[in-house]
Order: C-alpha cells, then sequence, then structure tokens
C-alpha cells in the first residue's frame, strides 16, 4: 500500500513536467508529431492520412493538448484524424495545407481560443462537429470544394457572426449550427436541397434567412427559437419552397391548402394540428417529411399526388381518424411501419391497374381495403371532313374511335318530289386501355354548301366558288 501512494504521488509530480517537455512520436502510418514546448507549436508532417482517433484522449499529445498554441501541418499530410485536436483550449493558429482533403470529426471541437481559420479549396469533407464549440471563432468561409457541412460541424460556436456557404453544398446536417448565437444573417445558395433538423435552432441572433427554391426537405424544427422564426405570424410559414411549420393553436375544422409549386412539407409541420380537418397536397411536392402530420386527430382523409418521392418515418402517426387514404402513385413508395399507424380501419384508393402491387406491398397491404380507381379519361375527340372522309383526332394517343353516323333526313311530299337533307350527323368517343371512355363529340358534317363543298367531292375549290356564284345569280338551283 505504501509502495502504491509512493508511486501516485511520482506519477502526480511527473504531469506537469511532461506538460513542459518537448515530444514526439506517429500520429499515422507515414505521419509524425513534433512537439516544442518553448513555443507551444505541435508541427504534423509526413504523407497520408493522420490517425483517426476514437476519442480526444487517445491523442498523443492529450496530456499537453491544453498548452498547444499553434499547429502547423506540413505538405503532404492528407487528412486530419478524428479528434486530432479537440480540447486543445489555447490554440490560436493553425496552419493547413493544399494537400489535405479530409477534417475528421470533432477535429478541432472544444478549441475555445481559434478565432478564424483558412480552410484550403483542397478539402472536400469536413466531419461531424469538426468546429463543435468553437466558441472564439468569429468567421468562417467553407471552400467550394465541400459538397455538404455535417452534423454539428460548427454547432454551439457562439462567436459566430459570419458564414459563407459555397455553392458546391447540397445538404446542411443535424445542428450544423445549431445555437449559434451571433449569426445575424445566412444566405443559402440554390445548390442546397436539404436542411436538417435543429440546423440553425437557437441561432437567438438570426434575423434574416435567405432559402433558395432548390431546397424541398427541411428537418425538425431546424429554425426554431430563431428571430427570424419567432418574428413570423401565426399560421402556415413557408420557408422557401417548402411548407415548414404552422405556428401557433390551429382553430378547429380547419381546412388547408398548400400553395401551388411548393416542393415539400418539412418535418412535423402541422405535427398535433388536431383542428385541421382537411389538406390539399399540390402536384409539385416530392417529399413529406417525418411526423409532417402526425397527431393530427381531426384528420379524415389524405389524397397523396404522383409527384410525391418520399414520405417520412411517422408521416401520419397518430392519425387515428384518418380512414381514407388515396394514393395517385403507381407503384408504392417504400414505407415503414410508423407512417400509416391507423391503416387497418382504412381504405386504400390506387391507381387503375395497380392493385397487386399494393397488395404486395410491405405496410400498404395491410390497409383494411385496396379499392382501384378508374384511369383517367381519354380527351374529347374532334370531328373534321376532307377529301370526302371523316377525320378523328384526340389528344390522348393510340385510342380506339367508336362512331355512328346519322345521315340526312328525308321528307316525301306528294307528287314526284322528296326533300333530301345535306347534314349527317356524326357522334364519335375514345377508349383506351387503362382510360375511361371520353366524353362523346357531336357534330353536323354539311356535305353540301355549308362548308362550300358544292359539287360533293370533298374539297372546296375554285369550281365550288362558281357554282356558289352561279346560284346567286339564279342561274343553277341546287
Amino acid at each position: 500500500m505504501i509502495m502504491k501512494k509512493q508511486l501516485l504521488l511520482f506519477v502526480s509530480m511527473l504531469l506537469p513536467m511532461v506538460a513542459m517537455a518537448d515530444d514526439s512520436g506517429s500520429c499515422g502510418t507515414n505521419v509524425t508529431y513534433t512537439y516544442v514546448s518553448s513555443t507551444n507549436t505541435l508541427t504534423i508532417q509526413g504523407s497520408g492520412a493522420m490517425t483517426d482517433y476514437y476519442r480526444s484522449s487517445d491523442v498523443p499529445w492529450h496530456f499537453y493538448r491544453t498548452d498547444i498554441k499553434t499547429v502547423v501541418i506540413k505538405d503532404g499530410v492528407t487528412s486530419i484524424g478524428n479528434f486530432a485536436f479537440s480540447g486543445c483550449t489555447g490554440l490560436t493558429s493553425i496552419e493547413i495545407p493544399n494537400s489535405v482533403t479530409t477534417i475528421g470529426n470533432y477535429a478541432f471541437s472544444g478549441c475555445t481560443g481559434l478565432t478564424s481559420i483558412e480552410i484550403p479549396n483542397s478539402v472536400t469533407s469536413i466531419g461531424d462537429g469538426a468546429f463543435y464549440g468553437c466558441s472564439g471563432l468569429t468567421s468562417v468561409i467553407i471552400p467550394n470544394s465541400v459538397t455538404s457541412i455535417r452534423d454539428w460541424a460548427f454547432s454551439n460556436c457562439t462567436g459566430l457572426t459570419s458564414v459563407i456557404i459555397p455553392n458546391s453544398v447540397t445538404s446542411i446536417g443535424y445542428e450544423a449550427f445549431y445555437g449559434c448565437s451571433g449569426l445575424t444573417s445566412v444566405t443559402i445558395p440554390n445548390s442546397v436541397t436539404s436542411i436538417g433538423g435543429l440546423a440553425f435552432s437557437g441561432c437567438s441572433g438570426l434575423t434574416s434567412i435567405t432559402i433558395p427554391n432548390s431546397v424541398t426537405s427541411i428537418g425538425v424544427q431546424a429554425f426554431i427559437n430563431t428571430a427570424w422564426y419567432n418574428n413570423q405570424p401565426n399560421g402556415l410559414i413557408y420557408a422557401g419552397k417548402v411548407a415548414y411549420k404552422y405556428k401557433g393553436t390551429m382553430p378547429d375544422n380547419t381546412s388547408i391548402t398548400i400553395k401551388e409549386g411548393t416542393l415539400g412539407i418539412a418535418d412535423e409541420a402541422f405535427s398535433s394540428c388536431s383542428g385541421l380537418t382537411s389538406i390539399e397536397i399540390p402536384n409539385s411536392v416530392t417529399s413529406i417529411g417525418d411526423l409532417a402530420f402526425s397527431g393530427c386527430s381531426g384528420l379524415t382523409s389524405i389524397e397523396i399526388p404522383n409527384s410525391v418521392t418520399s414520405i417520412g418515418i411517422g408521416a401520419f402517426y397518430d392519425c387515428s381518424r384518418l380512414v381514407s387514404v388515396t394514393v395517385e402513385l403507381e407503384s408504392p413508395l417504400t414505407i415503414d411501419n410508423s407512417i400509416f399507424s391507423n391503416r387497418a380501419n382504412a381504405t386504400l384508393y390506387v391507381p387503375y391497374g395497380s392493385t397487386a402491387a399494393y397488395e404486395a406491398a410491405n405496410y400498404w397491404k395491410e390497409f383494411k381495403e385496396i379499392i382501384e380507381m378508374p384511369g383517367p379519361r381519354c380527351a374529347t375527340p374532334t370531328i373534321s371532313f376532307k377529301g370526302g372522309k371523316l377525320h378523328f383526332e384526340c389528344e390522348t394517343l393510340d385510342v380506339t374511335y367508336h362512331y355512328t353516323i346519322t345521315p340526312p333526313s328525308k321528307t316525301d311530299n306528294t307528287g314526284n318530289d322528296v326533300e333530301v337533307g345535306s347534314s349527317y350527323t356524326v357522334q364519335v368517343y375514345a377508349s383506351k386501355d387503362g382510360y375511361q371512355d371520353s366524353d362523346i363529340a357531336t357534330q353536323d358534317i354539311d356535305i353540301r354548301g355549308l362548308k362550300g363543298d358544292v359539287n360533293d367531292d370533298g374539297d372546296v375549290t375554285a369550281q365550288d366558288a362558281s357554282l356558289i356564284l352561279q346560284k346567286v345569280a339564279g342561274k343553277i338551283d341546287w
């Protein structure tokens, strides 16, 4: 026991000495590090990738990490490993060469002394939480080589007042800028298609957000507790082309028509809106987010247009009165058990010819019944007469025509004369497999005079004009 206490005392005395000593070693297969205590500088050099560490305590410089003020990464190093400089609270300067393509998960998390960083254009990936909690960081320019801002990348960077997002970025991850209370405005480029949940939540100073029409998906509470959201009036709030959130308490028996051109319905957009009884979704919407209509206990029916390509987890969960679901998609989307939790009590209406597909699809097949809707209606045909022939046309392609022709009427007079009409009545409709029959088109075809074809040859020519002039002059009779 005495020996053990002496050993512990020795180790405790040694730790401060270690913190002040120079150090060197390996931090990758072909990468080494050198720490110079007199300048508090850590140099990383070699070729290839740094080691990805499991946690911050695994890095070789863990015991003196708070003493490090400068990090110099030499050309040839291709990645900054996971947790590489996490918790280096004294770090104020970092040099990253153009050879680096990847900044690992939590690589600079908790570097509270870091006020600025220059990320070279060679970097294509910035990992989860890479700058999490860098509260001293005031501005960031993300290079146009980066395609996504990952989860928690700049979360809780409370000193951040400016961020430039390039038009190479297509997605902004979960809590990417969560709690960045110093941000006052953000412009999202038109390359971005999705914004993750809580992405800008808690950015209390954020008054201006520019969201492009390219965004089709917005995660749960992406802008909650921002000045921008707080300043919005009650009702349905749109963020760009996305129906983002119904703010406030929805009145009973509310019907909502989502604006034409809307591309997405955000996560939890109408969650717990028990007053919602009907909603009309336009044929422009491509995604319905997670829990979008969960808890809408007043909703009895829903129609999903054929523009929708994804329905999120629990989208219609706990819609206890939802008894009618109409889907205009011929092929069933992949869904999970949570989306239509009341399906055992609901009727599913599907497009003509798609019953078998829905009866075989997971969870769709569990609706109380599946009813096939009539197909679309054929367009009404048009009728023309030329060259002595009737001609039918229809905007619906490859149809079959069904027609009847009623000949001109005849009236028997006394004597040897019979009055003969000049108009044939033509009726036609179009049919096609998978379509409803068209409406019936009716037209009287006057084969003499009405259309100028006096001589019944099927064309109006100079000869017809001559006959008409003779008729007017009283020289001939018809």
